[in-house]
């Protein structure tokens, strides 16, 4: 029975040492079993092993994580990487064997009784553990015991802390007190250069930027709002100079340090709500440039189930160990993975047409299926950096209790007969140390519990390994070589601007597939005219990043009808190129997507799911673009396919029916073009603007000018008056301007806007009265009712379906009843259904006719009047905007600039508000 328990079949368990399998008896006493099956291979126990010998080992042992007044594990939340479970602590073992003891190291943290509860509990946490690649030093993220009745602000913060193995000194690494309790610090790896990389709730350069905006200062949380959120930061090993790099709305968590100096962390993709939603494998340099997603975006699903890529960590063979587990699970629900990221961006889609598995499991046979596997549960996987492919790792043997609890909680060994009885269920794990020796398919005991209800979060081999080499970085594209000052002019200027810049070869290349017309034909005005291009402007929009309901409490309704899409600012807008090409300089340090426009304004792609960063003079480039469900490689220089727009075919000579003045070198695209020949970039500007510039007036006439302008409204501008009198004053719009809708101040006014029109030789005779409200009400002049044109009330007052709403917003995008005027009374419109019932007297018995059968009535239901707006695309809002096309009913009624307005806000997600400090507090 003892062996059939531990041979499994296609698992390395098969191979334990009978010496091992004694050690493991030995902590499973509850059992009864004490023999030992013959014919096992593998390694003595912890024989001669350097590694054993001259390593110490460091580990987190912690008390089980269970739910409340039970014995079933909670569930953790990856999306709450601050969440605080007393009862850890960090030892340390100067050899990685199962005779040298073990010592705490991190309770010295915290003087007297004030980690200890009245039972003799553990009141702190310790987490993230990481050690130096001189083997000297362990570095982690720790928090103290939490202040009984404070509240979650005043409590105690995440910490990093640094343990001299030598010297055997411990110390927070952010000295200060004041400075380190300002956000949650976690998940620390040592860089190169005597620098730190770290997830924080800082923000510090996030902070600074929403008070340009005129937002102040606050945590940011993350785009589901329910935590703050965590982005990486950088700061000196002794706690100064702190810097913020990364700048998600969902956090970015666990970096690590790859040989070549970069950093690859776990970010968690959330923008637009569940579409996207998924924790993947990102990349970024040391200096927050080079933002690029590697891996596993299209690859969530596992086993049946939903899963996640988290907890990464640098292989022996170079590649990326991570956990696969689920959003929300119990600490102990997730399977170890080798990730090739080198040559892979999914499971199944390599780089170059490479075939085979992206990610294949650190253990054969063990899955993420739970506590109820023949082969165990590992509960962590550090590589050991000797070349010998091996894994120091916790492990807990499949145990059971009896599923009824009078027939006893004495756990046995599991049998698949037994597994599948239902009369069994999972015994808490209970967590031993292994090296795990993949090559040899051996396990050697390194460290036993010695008692239930503990498990090893994590453990590492205190060992040195190769430093990773200095960041340094690229040299520029050697088509902007030449614009070097103009990047460092742009990456600060004299009032404290900063921007980066981005380059689209061109956005009518989706992943690498040929389009109709081809590029060629398209950027030609002679077979192309700019009025039948598709693409003719780029808008960049940006997050209201949300703060917490301490600092902000505002209902959900501010949201508007699009909620997954929650307030969205609008950084401004560039032309697209006629090849589809786009150079433009943006704000750095902000989180931004791009949407491709035609020429309304209307978003004519997917909306953008992902956030986008340029640091300060980075040039930030890409192919095209992307459609959500393609599995293409996109955003990845060595993955994506080859450019469509292969740019200029020739140095010298002007592109096909061009502007002679515009002359390319060879590969160039015509923004790249336009950006050299004008010696400087293009800027973001609030108004939607365009010039034909391209076409050859000798062989084609130009196209007409574009001017959507706010400066055409007469109703108030979305924008600050600092950043309007700028743009109109100097025509310069600052890296912190903003285009901020909010619908009760800037589209409801619209619909009282006069628009009388009066005869043009007489000025006191009415022609028509264009008003929106005149016709849009549900009482005439006189004050009679009537029913509202187009079943469409835009008249002021709170709407009776959300009294938060006016209810012109309302009529405009949520379904209504269709009305009518009955008797002069303005009611719900009634039609029969076909159904019908009989009628009941006043005792609810049938009322029978003269034949004593049962009278019936008809069945009545209302009209639906569906929304005028689709909340999220302006291009399909055709219910509202054909009227004002030309032809349509009301062409001419509202100006290009208040159609312009229209367009961008319903295109953004219609939002009721958009800042979410006006939005009216609970």
């Amino acid at each position: 029975m003892l062996v059939q328990r531990l041979m499994i079949s296609n698992s390395l368990l098969q191979f334990f040492t009978c010496a091992s399998f004694r050690m493991l008896l030995a902590a499973l006493t509850v059992s009864g079993l004490t023999a030992c099956g013959d014919g096992l291979s593998g390694n003595e126990e912890n024989a001669s092993d350097p590694v054993i010998e001259n390593n110490p080992v460091a580990f987190i042992r912690r008390e089980l994580v269970l739910r409340e007044n039970s014995n079933e594990l909670a569930d953790v939340d990856l999306r709450r990487p601050a969440e605080f479970n007393a009862g850890a602590v960090l030892y340390l073992k100067n050899q990685a064997a199962l005779t040298a003891p073990a010592r705490d190291i991190s309770s010295a943290a915290f003087s007297g009784p004030t980690f200890l509860n009245n039972a003799g509990q553990l009141l702190y946490d310790v987490k993230d553990l990481e050690v130096s690649h001189d083997g000297s030093k362990l570095l982690f993220s720790m928090r103290a015991p939490e202040i009984e009745d404070a509240d979650e602000e005043d409590q105690p913060k995440w910490n990093i802390w640094e343990y001299d193995i030598p010297n055997a000194t411990l110390r927070r690494v952010i000295a200060d007190n004041f400075v380190a309790e300002q956000g949650h610090d976690i998940a620390p790896a040592y860089l190169s250069d005597d620098l730190i990389v770290f997830s924080s709730t800082r923000q510090r350069r996030s902070m600074s930027i929403r008070l340009d905006e005129g937002k102040g200062l606050y945590t940011a949380q993350d785009d589901a709002r329910t935590v703050d959120n965590f982005v990486l930061h950088i700061m000196k090993t002794d706690g100064t100079n702190i810097r913020q790099l990364t700048f998600n709305q969902s956090h970015d968590l666990d970096p690590i340090v790859l040989p070549d100096g970069r950093i690859l962390f776990s970010r968690w993709d959330n923008a637009g709500g569940t579409a996207g939603n998924g924790f993947n494998l990102y990349r970024v340099n040391p200096d927050g440039t080079g933002l690029t997603l590697l891996y596993g975006r299209h690859s969530h699903s596992e086993n049946g189930r939903t899963v996640q890529f988290v907890k990464p960590h640098l292989a022996d063979n170079g590649k990326i160990v991570v956990q696969l587990r689920e959003m929300t699970a119990n600490a102990i629900e997730w399977q170890s993975v080798e990730v090739d990221v080198d040559n892979y961006v999914e499971r199944t889609v390599g780089i170059n047409g490479a075939s085979g598995f992206g990610h294949t499991p650190v253990v054969n046979g063990v899955t993420n299926a739970g506590p109820l596997g023949l082969n165990g549960i590992y509960g962590s996987a550090f590589p050991i950096y000797d070349g010998s492919n091996r894994y120091l790792v916790s492990w807990a043997p499949c145990r059971l209790i009896p599923a009824d609890p009078t027939r006893g909680t004495t756990p046995i060994n599991c049998t698949q007969e037994r597994i599948d009885s239902g009369e069994w269920q999972a015994a808490p794990p209970l967590f031993d140390l292994w090296m795990l020796n993949n090559s040899a398919q051996t396990q050697l005991l390194v460290e036993r519990s010695g008692r239930e209800g503990y498990q090893y979060d994590e453990a590492v081999l205190v060992a040195s390994r190769t430093l990773p080499r200095s960041y340094s970085p690229d040299p520029l594209p050697e088509e902007f070589a030449t614009l070097g000052d103009e990047l460092t002019a742009l990456a600060r200027d004299a009032d404290g601007n900063e921007f980066g810049v981005i380059h689209i070869r061109s956005v009518y290349d989706f992943d690498g597939v040929a389009i109709s017309p081809t590029i060629a034909q398209i950027l030609d005005p002679v077979q192309t005219p700019p009025a039948q291009r598709a693409a003719r402007f780029v808008r960049l929009e940006k997050p209201a990043e949300l703060p917490s309901r301490e600092v902000r409490d505002f209902s959900n309704t501010a949201f508007g009808r699009a909620g997954n899409q929650r307030m969205r600012e609008i950084l401004g807008y560039a032309p697209v190129e006629p090849d589809g090409s786009v150079m433009v300089a943006v704000p750095a340090n902000v989180p931004f997507s791009i949407s491709v426009l035609n020429s309304l304004g209307e978003r004519v792609t997917a909306r953008h799911e992902n956030w986008l960063q340029v640091k300060p003079g980075e040039v930030l480039s890409c192919n095209g673009c992307h459609t959500a469900n393609s599995t293409v490689p996109h955003g990845r220089p060595d993955a994506a396919p080859a450019p469509l727009n292969a740019g200029a075919p020739t140095t010298g000579l002007p592109y096909s029916n061009s502007n002679p003045a515009y002359i390319p070198d060879m590969g160039h695209t015509m923004a790249t073009t336009y950006t050299l020949r004008q010696g400087d970039f293009r800027r973001l500007a609030p108004d939607i603007i365009y010039a034909d510039i391209w076409t050859d007036t000798s062989v084609a006439t130009a196209a007409p000018d574009i001017n959507r302008r706010y400066a055409d409204l007469s109703t108030g501008w979305p924008m600050s008056n600092g950043c309007r009198d700028t743009w109109l004053n100097q025509s310069f719009w600052r890296s912190f301007c903003r285009i901020v809708i909010n619908y009760p101040n800037h589209i409801h006014p619209l619909w009282s806007v006069d628009r009388q029109v009066f005869d043009e030789t007489d000025p006191n005779l009415l022609l028509e009265d264009r008003t929106c409200i005149a016709c849009h009400t549900t009482s005439d002049a006189g004050g009679m009712p009537q029913v509202a044109a187009a079943q469409l009330d835009l008249t002021d007052g709170d709407s009776d379906q959300q009294v938060r709403h006016l209810k012109s917003f309302r009529e405009l995008l949520f379904n209504d009843n269709e009305q009518e005027l009955v008797g002069g009374v303005l009611q719900d419109r009634l039609v029969g259904t076909g159904v019908f019932d009989p009628v009941l007297d006043g005792n609810g018995n049938p009322v029978l006719d003269g034949s004593g059968n049962p009278v019936l009535q008809e069945r009545q239901a209302t009209v639906t009047v569906p929304p005028s707006l689709n909340a999220g695309n302006a291009r399909t809002s055709t219910r509202f905007f054909s009227r004002f096309a030309a032809g349509g009913s009301h062409a001419g009624y509202l100006t290009e600039a208040e159609l312009k307005l229209l367009r961008e806000w319903v295109d953004i997600g219609a939002q009721y508000y958009n800042n979410p400090f006006d939005a009216p507090l609970n």
